[in-house]
């Protein structure tokens, strides 16, 4: 430390004496009893070099403890966490920040220019009421569709995992799972991740993590609107328990007059449909892959046409939804295309061969308990028509091959020869 703490009052005017730490959720940890460490004046800061009030935790169970490393000034100047030094707001670098919102400060890094910048800027927090952040940052607009489809939504607690054992690494660990560190195979040592600085954090230059974000921003799907005018309804997925039709409508009401809204609770999502295509669009535009409700990153994509929904509704066993459906058991397969007829030939629906003169009738057996008629009382096998009629089907025996298609085209089916009988005996 450059200064003893009794040697000048003067210089120990703008030392920090904080009682609570300016921290994101993710390094504050999900333990609501956590436990802190408060140290005055315990090290200098990282940017301006001033003491400052250190504060130590352990976020959670099996991670590593954690502490401020940058004084509270230098965090309100840059609305970033006292620890891991990303944007409070977004949970994302400075550098992709100030990229998204098109934002360049440049803070001094000499020593005499950066004590009178980090003066002002104390004066200008003691003068503000704190809600919003200072310089250049505060007079930026109040968001980037960049920032927001890049933003962290939810707390990422694996980065307060522990450090790689070393020992381990080059086989010498002797306290097995005892041992505070992961014993895991590290990254590779040219890997660009592996080489950060706070200050280059601090300032956004050179930053391996924002560098990461910027290029998966550029590559980035896009939603493009579909082809067919006529559809102006928007699928709204992952709603979750916690997002309700009410929450919907007063999001989705800005850009334009909404017709309907479906909720299916099953399937966890919901149908927005509006009035005009133009507000559908919108709509689209503004929310794909940015809209988040009560906490909740949700789905958006446009929706189907009837005819389009009809006919991909159920695509190899999976139905709209995403669901898979059971095969119905008993239901007939697909039927074989019919023959091609000629014009000119007579309509022969049931195979038969034109030179046959007789009609035949299969005769069932009596039901039990019923003697059967003696022979010549029963029905006869042929009947014998006019030089007029039309032609007969021959026994089954002489018949052509032939596949028989449907069920009623099966002579051999229960009710043929009364049919058969009925008609001719008529």
């Amino acid at each position: 430390m450059a200064t003893s703490l009794g040697s000048n009052t003067y210089n120990r005017q703008n030392w920090e004496d904080a009682d609570f730490p300016i921290l994101c959720q993710t390094c504050l940890g999900e333990n609501p009893y956590i436990r802190m460490t408060k140290e005055k004046y315990g090290k200098e800061c990282k940017i301006c070099a001033r003491p400052f009030t250190v504060f130590r935790w352990c976020p959670g169970t099996r991670m590593r403890f954690k502490k401020t490393e940058v004084c509270q000034t230098c965090s309100k100047m840059k609305n970033v966490c006292q620890t891991c030094l990303l944007d409070l707001e977004y949970g994302l670098p400075i550098q992709v920040r100030d990229t998204g919102l098109s934002v360049k400060e440049d803070i001094p890094k000499s020593d005499v220019n950066k004590e009178y910048y980090t003066q002002n800027m104390e004066r200008e927090i003691a003068n503000s009421d704190g809600m919003r952040p200072l310089g250049q940052l505060g007079k930026a607009p109040s968001s980037s569709d960049m920032l927001l489809k890049l933003a962290r939504t939810t707390p990422y607690y694996k980065r307060n995992r522990p450090h790689i054992c070393s020992f381990w690494v080059k086989g010498e660990c002797k306290r097995g799972e005892e041992c505070p560190y992961r014993h895991e195979k590290p990254t590779d040592p040219d890997d660009p991740l592996a080489d950060q600085n706070i200050k280059d954090r601090y300032y956004g230059i050179n930053d391996p993590v924002a560098d990461k974000l910027l290029k998966r921003a550029s590559t980035m799907p896009r939603l493009d609107p579909p082809e067919d005018k006529s559809i102006s309804t928007l699928y709204i997925g992952g709603l979750g328990d916690t997002v309700t039709d009410g929450d919907l409508k007063s999001h989705f009401y800005q850009f334009g007059e909404i017709r309907t809204i479906t909720i299916v609770q099953r399937q966890q999502c919901a149908f927005i449909q509006f009035a005009t295509r133009q507000a559908a669009e919108m709509a689209a535009e503004k929310c794909f892959n940015k809209l988040i409700i009560n906490g909740r990153r949700l789905t958006v994509k446009w929706g189907r046409s009837q005819a389009a929904r009809g006919k991909d509704g159920l695509k190899d066993g999976v139905s709209e939804m995403g669901t898979r459906l059971d095969p119905v058991p008993g239901l007939p397969g697909a039927l074989p295309p019919p023959p091609a007829l000629d014009e000119e030939a007579p309509a022969n629906y049931f195979n038969l061969d034109p030179s046959t003169s007789a009609v035949m009738n299969i005769a069932l057996p009596p039901p039990p308990g019923i003697n059967p008629p003696p022979p010549g009382f029963g029905p006869p096998m042929f009947h014998h028509m006019g030089p007029m009629a039309p032609p007969m089907p021959p026994p089954m025996s002489m018949r052509p091959p032939g596949q028989i298609h449907y069920p009623s085209q099966d002579p051999q089916r229960m009710g043929a020869h009364a049919a058969h009988g009925s008609r001719h005996g008529d």
